[in-house]
């Protein structure tokens, strides 16, 4: 695929000036969202057992269970073990968690909010839609005791929220995925 590197801004004093062009790949934060996953190393994630160690500056977690690579979180199904890793920070009120995920082969690993776990397993009755290898945008949305979870737009569940605060968790249970653009608006 071809890209230009450059368009050409015309100012009023009759400058040609390049700016630099974004691709379709680049991602832009909508207002009011925060990332919760930087894309460089797992700031603000935590080991979601045993001593649940921090990882902070670190890039990967459990031997490379979950890696960061090339601004994703990749989960490597090489790497055995039921693994999660879960925010630092918890969510107790309404919130809005969004992400964009990719699923491998054999992928059947879930996300957890609020007393709630999804699956994410394509072709199945949640993710009738969802094929290997192709990306979608996952969101998450807690209204008051409500929990909408919706695949490129599409409601794929509604369930009843826990009141309990509790942090976002990832696991890896099997195959491959690959998630990134993780944020958070409260």
């Amino acid at each position: 695929m071809q890209r230009l590197s450059h368009v050409f801004l015309f100012t009023s004093l009759g400058l040609l000036l390049p700016m630099p062009c974004l691709s379709a790949d680049d991602f832009k934060l909508e207002p009011g969202f925060t990332l919760l996953f930087n894309g460089k190393n797992l700031d603000g994630w935590k080991e979601a057992s045993g001593k649940k160690e921090p990882l902070d500056g670190k890039t990967e977690a459990y031997n490379g269970r979950f890696k960061v690579v090339e601004g994703k979180l990749v989960y490597d199904p090489s790497v055995k073990g039921d693994l999660y890793i879960e925010t630092t920070r918890e969510f107790g009120k309404d919130v809005y968690i969004k992400f964009d995920f990719k699923p491998g082969p054999k992928c059947n690993n879930d996300l957890f909010l609020r007393g709630t776990k999804f699956d994410i397993i394509p072709a199945n009755k949640e993710n009738k839609n969802v094929k290997e290898g192709e990306w979608y945008t996952f969101e998450i949305i807690v209204q008051g005791d409500t929990i909408e979870h919706k695949i490129n737009g599409e409601t794929a569940r509604t369930s009843k929220a826990s009141a309990k605060a509790t942090p976002f968790k990832l696991r890896a249970e099997f195959g491959a995925i690959e998630v990134k653009n993780i944020r958070v608006k409260e």
